[in-house]
């Protein structure tokens, strides 16, 4: 569980409001207590829900994106 996304959603109102607010099905809400918020609708939170989630650690809430890893370095021919 990610404690700090969890923290963020029950602030918001819990699972089956923050699926309103994103229109999404609650499954995947709880989905983000697990993973963490994904970055878009963290972007969206943190503009327009401020002053209700100033003491969370939003960067801890929010999912590593994926596909955003470093690429691996090219190997260099020895010779």
């Amino acid at each position: 569980m990610n404690p700090h996304a969890t923290q963020v959603i029950d602030v918001l109102g819990g699972t089956a409001e923050v699926a309103r607010l994103f229109d999404v099905r609650m499954p995947s809400v709880s989905d983000w207590k697990r993973d963490g918020i994904p970055h878009a609708r963290m972007m969206l939170l943190r503009e327009t829900r401020k002053e209700q989630l100033g003491d969370i650690d939003l960067a801890a809430a929010t999912a590593v994106r994926r596909g955003r890893r470093a690429k691996p370095a090219k190997e260099v021919p020895h010779g």
